[in-house]
């Protein structure tokens, strides 16, 4: 073979070899090469608001010298958050979504009943609002009330999760208070029927 024709077929190899290489190993490439957010947050979104699916609210925990004792749940509905008082001088803080202009409120609840993966049925007022909701959905994923929901006494009130993370921070219920699932079943786990709730407006 001379050596032109050598040329010619590791050109044509390495041709392939590189159209291979562009293809193949896409599949097998997400199981083994580390994600782009493995290394920046999901939620961050660089400044351009939230992103669909996600919270960019952390649970954390913070100082804590206010008059509420121990095991008192405050919501403060201008800031957002949602505060659980410990016995440490600390809080656990939450970020919540809150009831839109027309719909926020204030006062002391207590919770009245606790539930996992709630069902759903919009009350009249909503209904007259929004006559195309359903009158029943029952409770998963794509329930509006999400894993889990606590009830705030006789009111039509709720501190609930949400379908809608990216909607944390926001004011966008009709007076519900709505986190993440994931913030909810903390929260949830953490607190019993009988708690205290704080609505600071």
């Amino acid at each position: 073979m001379g050596l032109t024709m050598r040329l010619k077929t590791m050109a044509a190899l390495a041709l392939a070899a590189v159209t291979l290489a562009g293809t193949a190993p896409a599949m097998a490439q997400s199981s083994t090469t580390p994600s782009f957010f493995s290394f920046f947050p999901r939620p961050s979104n660089f400044g351009n608001g939230p992103v669909k699916g996600y919270s960019s609210v952390r649970r954390q925990v913070v100082p804590y010298s206010g008059k509420y004792k121990p095991g008192t749940v405050v919501v403060n509905t201008a800031e957002r958050r949602l505060y659980l008082v410990q016995d440490n001088g600390t809080a656990l803080k939450y970020g919540i979504g809150v009831g839109r202009d027309g719909f926020r409120w204030g006062g002391i609840k207590t919770i009245t009943r606790k539930a996992e993966w709630p069902g759903w049925t919009p009350p009249p007022q909503m209904l007259k609002r929004r006559p195309d909701l359903p009158r029943y959905m029952p409770g998963g994923i794509d329930n509006p009330l999400g894993a889990r929901a606590l009830y705030l006494g006789s009111t039509l009130y709720r501190i609930h999760g949400s379908n809608e993370p990216e909607t944390i921070g926001q004011a966008v219920s009709s007076g519900c208070f709505r986190m993440t699932n994931d913030d909810v079943t903390d929260l949830y786990n953490r607190v019993r029927v009988g708690t205290q709730v704080v609505v600071l407006n």
